[in-house]
């Protein structure tokens, strides 16, 4: 079979479709209409004389044919990517557009500052940023860089860590006038808390080589970081929270540490991306710019929580 220019278009687009899960993302992801999507898969299956995907009005499903079709389909398109890239990077300026999404509260507070320092030093590379405390799927939504709190669950990404963040247990002076001050960590589980529905239900300390685990109640519960910290300057209760959050407010005195003499875990922040963007300049240029100002940023807050 001759294989025609229009074949080898029709073939990426197919991959486009499967990736994005439907005809409508995939057409958003590449810039043309559902209708012209329609087309090339319709036409691919009539060239190919099988079928390749059963559709309904909502969701497609490869068939047989089509799933060992994808994989070399897959292959073209990521060569395809690969080439660009490949001349993207012997460029001198590196430009173009990064699509990146975090957290709210860590976006507004570590990731857009480092991100405007980056904007002044290569003006030439434009950013899309997304923040949003939901899991994005970064495949489907065309994200070059997502950060994140939590290691890799999808194996078919790939991720670099940024940095580690410290923790450390928070109440506010109006909390302990009332229920007043725990005094070590078994006094802990008496208490309430302000729980954070995307982090563990169990808080673990250490100290002299021995461990706690502390299992957390309270009556407030938010899967936003900034309204969970807000709340715990309110009174509602104890919380964990990252040293760079609690700092400011240690210093305004709307909060205060609780057994600081104890250690937590620490946080560990990744930035993952999809394999096909693993060799873009652009990207690994804001990786290590992200990894070094998280470098700053950690050393900086690490000398704040000393004692004088």
């Amino acid at each position: 079979m001759k294989l025609s220019f229009e074949q080898l278009k029709s073939m990426v687009v197919f991959a486009q479709v499967v990736e994005q899960g439907n005809l409508t993302a995939a057409a958003r992801q590449i810039g043309l209409t559902r209708a012209v999507v329609s087309y090339h898969i319709k036409k691919l299956e009539s060239q190919l004389g099988v079928k390749l995907l059963n559709r309904t009005t909502r969701a497609i499903a490869l068939t047989e044919a089509g799933s060992h079709y994808y994989q070399s389909c897959r292959i073209i398109a990521e060569q395809a990517l690969a080439a660009n890239l490949h001349m993207e990077n012997l460029r001198d300026e590196p430009e173009g557009l990064l699509k990146i999404t975090c957290p709210v509260n860590a976006g507004l507070q570590l990731v857009v500052p480092a991100l405007s320092d980056f904007c002044l030093q290569y003006p030439k590379i434009k950013l899309d940023v997304m923040l949003t405390d939901d899991v994005v799927n970064i495949v489907q939504e065309g994200i070059d860089l997502a950060i994140r709190g939590a290691p890799l669950i999808d194996s078919g990404l790939q991720a670099s860590k940024l940095s580690t963040l410290p923790t450390c247990l928070c109440g506010s002076p109006l909390y302990f006038k009332k229920q007043g001050r725990p005094a070590s960590p078994a006094e802990l589980e008496q208490h309430a808390w302000v729980i954070h529905k995307l982090s563990s239900s169990v808080i673990e300390l250490s100290r002299g080589g021995r461990s706690y685990s502390v299992a957390i109640k309270g009556g407030i519960s938010t899967n936003n970081a900034a309204a969970r910290t807000a709340f715990i300057e309110g009174g509602h209760g104890l919380g964990r929270i990252p040293v760079y959050d609690a700092l400011p407010k240690i210093k305004a005195g709307t909060l205060e540490l609780v057994l600081e003499e104890y250690q937590l875990p620490s946080i560990d922040i990744f930035g993952v991306f999809p394999p096909g963007s693993a060799g873009s300049k652009k990207l690994r240029l804001l990786i290590d710019y992200l990894k070094a100002y998280f470098i700053k940023i950690d050393s900086h807050a690490t000398r704040k929580m000393m004692p004088a």
